[in-house]
This record gives structure tokens, sequence and C-alpha cells, in this order.
């Protein structure tokens, strides 16, 4: 699974690595290009809730093995894309497909995992997010420096098909997760529990930040530093997510260690996003670095404390609603994200293009403190 997450990764952040190129080829703005990410991540929200429910009925293995031939194909013909709107059909497809990773994630987590565990097991899992985030500038600026875009893409799409086999043959080696006694909670009844939805606005309100890193960096050492595409990806695009993993995993172990000392898993998973949204203030500062080295440094801070808090964040719906109804609980999730990232995109672009990096890092780093209130608000009803 952690595997798959990075292939998933891989073939989204194709696009961001080389983000100049397509912008040049098709004669974007930073707005415009906004608009091409919002349409992956329209498609990627809208998609989520029924490809979180079809891997409930179709079971872990098969479902996974779905999303991920999928993306996989979707990404392969992004490479082909002979203008604009195949561009952003291309990007949209891809969001159909890759709206099934994360639930599907959540589903494993959930069936395999102790609930002490599963901030760690969605931490692991970020390794796999940090490994494409890592990759995708390194392994596609050198094949487009060589073979142009167009084979990047098509490159890291074919990657995702060596996958399948691999999947049918440990799947075959795992044995049959346990049935739960209790029936599962009908869809229906989760859509009306307030915890659920207080999850999915407080992952809005950090995801802004974990979406302005993911989709922006190079744009921003580009702009804001003077580096050319290929320097940005080669010496600096690729650290920040490193950070990210290590930020997972520290999360993770807070809130393991925690519960273990005795607070309860969902006490412990609090106070250790809390501590993620106060790091998470010093996004303001990223601005007024006086080096794409110190910046990228801070850059790397937001990442870590982003998804520290993030990993416990996506292990909550598993605690509350069980793994029989995992997969489409972290769809919802999910679908908060994508459709986050579908209006947030264009505006990032819009305030980037009149205004500078300034009043969009200033205003994500107080949306994770406003995170943790929502969950405060809505934790105990139900």
């Amino acid at each position: 699974m952690v595997l798959a997450t990075s292939l998933s990764f891989l073939d989204r952040q194709v696009l961001a690595a080389l983000a100049p190129s397509l912008k040049r080829e098709f004669h974007l703005s930073n707005e415009g290009y906004g608009w091409v990410v919002a349409a992956f991540s329209l498609a990627y929200a809208l998609a989520a809730p029924p490809m979180g429910l079809a891997i409930d009925r179709l079971g872990l293995n098969r479902g996974a093995a779905l999303a991920v031939g999928l993306w996989s194909l979707a990404g392969t013909a992004t490479g082909l894309a002979g203008g604009l709107a195949s561009l952003v059909a291309c990007r949209a497809a891809l969001g159909v497909a890759e709206a099934g990773g994360i639930p599907a994630s959540g589903k494993a987590f959930a069936s395999y995992l102790k609930p002490h565990e599963r901030a760690m097991g969605t931490a692991v899992n970020q390794l796999g997010i940090s490994l494409g985030l890592v990759a995708a500038p390194l392994f596609a600026g050198a094949i487009a420096g060589r073979f142009g875009w167009r084979a990047a893409f098509v490159a890291t799409g074919l990657v995702g098909f060596l996958w399948l086999p691999l999947w049918s043959g440990v799947t075959r080696r795992i044995p049959p997760e346990a049935a739960s006694a209790a029936p599962p909670a009908t869809v229906r009844r989760l859509l009306r529990d307030p915890r659920l939805w207080g999850l999915a606005v407080a992952n809005v309100l950090l995801m802004t930040v974990y979406s302005l890193w993911m989709n922006w960096t190079t744009i921003y050492l580009v702009t804001a530093h003077a580096l050319s595409q290929a320097e940005a990806n080669r010496r600096l695009a690729w650290i920040p997510p490193v950070f990210a993993s290590l930020g997972g995993l520290c999360g993770g172990w807070l809130s393991m260690r925690w519960a273990r000392a005795g607070a309860g898993v969902q006490s412990a998973r609090m106070r250790a996003s809390l501590v993620s949204a106060a790091f998470l203030l010093a996004t303001a500062a990223i601005p007024w670095m006086p080096s794409a080295g110190w910046a990228t440094a801070l850059i790397s801070l937001s990442f870590f404390w982003c998804v520290a808090m993030s990993a416990n964040l996506y292990a909550m719906p598993l605690d509350l609603f069980g793994a029989a109804r995992a997969a489409f609980a972290v769809s919802v999730l999910t679908f908060a994200y994508g459709l986050m990232q579908t209006f947030v995109s264009p505006l990032f672009g819009r305030l980037i293009d009149r205004y500078g990096f300034e009043p969009v890092c200033v205003g994500t780093a107080v949306l994770p403190l406003a995170a943790v209130g929502v969950l405060q608000l809505t934790r105990g009803r139900s």
C-alpha cells in the first residue's frame, strides 16, 4: 500500500515539477496553472465518496488494484495530450482514479492495525507520499531534460502497471481479515454524524498548507529566488517532502506515546494536533527568508508539522467508524481536500500573480489552529 501511494503521488506531482515548462507550452499564467490543478482536484473530490463506497464493497484487494490501474492509464495518457483541453481532461481522469488511493490505505490501516498504531500507520503511508514527492522533481526532471516533458508523464504512468502483479502476489499471502461482530453503520447515519463533518472541515483548513507546498514549491523557488526550473528541482524542491515524511512519523509517534502513557487515543491525537498547529504559525515567515536555502528550510518545517497533524487527523475516522466503513469515512476527508484544492489553487495563483507569496503564506499559517478548534467543538458529538 505504501508503494501504491508513492506511485499515486509520483503521477500527480509530475505536473508540479514540470509546471514552468507546461506554462510555456500552453501559455498559462499562475492562475491558469491553478485551474489545471483545480481540474484534478474537483474530479478527485467528486469521485472520492463513490470510490470509497466501491472499495468497501469490492474489498481492499480488488479495490486497490482497480484504482492503481486506472490512475496509471490516466497518467500515461497525459503525455499524449495535444492541447490544453486534453491536458485538463487527463488530469481530471487522474483525479477520479486517485480518489481511491487514500481511502484504500485507510481501510488497510483500520483492518490490520490496533487503534493506538493507526496514526503511525498513516505516518508510514506518508513515506510513500514523500517518496513520490521526492521522486517527481528528480525523475521527471531528468527524463524531461533528455526526452521532453511528454516522455516524463508517459514513463511515470507506465511504472504503475508494474505494481499490479506485485500486489496480486502479495495479497495471496495475506489471510482474510476478521469480520467485525457489530454491523457497520449505514452511510446515511455516517453522513448525519457531526464528527465526520468536523473532521472534513478540519481537513480543509489543515490541508491548505499541504496543498501550498505540494503544488507551488518549484514555482516559488523559480519566481521568488530566480532559480531555473532544473536548478530548483535538483537542489531544493525535493527536500521538503523528506521532512514531510519525518513529520508524519513524529506525529504518529507522539500520539502513540501519549496513548500508551494513559491518555485516550483521541485525546492523544488532539494533543499532537495542537502542538503541530502551533509550530505551523512559522509558515507566515517564509516569504521574508533571505535566501532560497533558508526559505526551503522553513518550507520543510511547515511541511513537517503539517503532515504530523495530518497523520493524526486521518487516523481519527478509523477510530470512530471502524474498518467496515473506513474507506468511505476517509473518502469524505479526501472529498473535502479535493474540493478545497479546487477553489484554493486558482485563488493562490491569482494572489501570487498580483501580490506574491506573502499573503498566501500569512493566510495559511493560522488555518491549522482553526482546524484544532473545529475538532474540539465536534469531537464529543454524535
